[in-house]
């Protein structure tokens, strides 16, 4: 575990170790790097969370948006499709760093793996998996 990690937004690593491995928190940053694109939807991530409250879910993203951890990340106003997600959550390149350096990232490989077991998705899962994802390039 390295302690040379620069910590985001002025917070000690220590503290942003405690607040990222919160249980809710580290489920749903485990729930994005188990994603085959890297970047569900709210509503993916609120199924995958069954015994949480959609609120709940909601307030963590979002919490973990505003550590900079995770980026909230939207298809352009052409591409997006009537009845699909827009808006998408995947681990900023700080936030990858950081879970990179304090050992959390080496479970990604198995976590995929896991996640391409679970066969009792919704239908409307299914079908947000496959939307049209943003280019995390832009």
């Amino acid at each position: 575990m390295s302690t040379e990690t620069r910590p985001i937004d002025g917070t000690s690593a220590r503290e942003l170790l405690h607040f990222v491995t919160q249980e809710t928190r580290f489920a749903l940053v485990s729930n994005i790097l188990q994603h085959p694109e890297g970047l569900p939807s709210m509503y993916e991530l609120e199924q995958l969370n069954p015994s949480v409250s959609d609120a709940t879910v909601y307030k963590h993203v979002q919490k973990l948006v505003d550590a900079g951890i995770v980026d909230a990340v939207e298809l352009p106003r052409e591409q997006r499709q009537q009845g699909y997600p827009w808006k998408f959550y995947g681990l900023s390149e700080e936030g990858r760093a950081f879970l990179d350096d304090h050992g959390l990232l080496e479970g990604e490989e198995t976590l995929q793996r896991m996640y391409e077991t679970i066969t009792d998705k919704p239908e409307k899962m299914v079908k947000y998996e496959n939307a049209p994802r943003p280019d995390r390039e832009s």
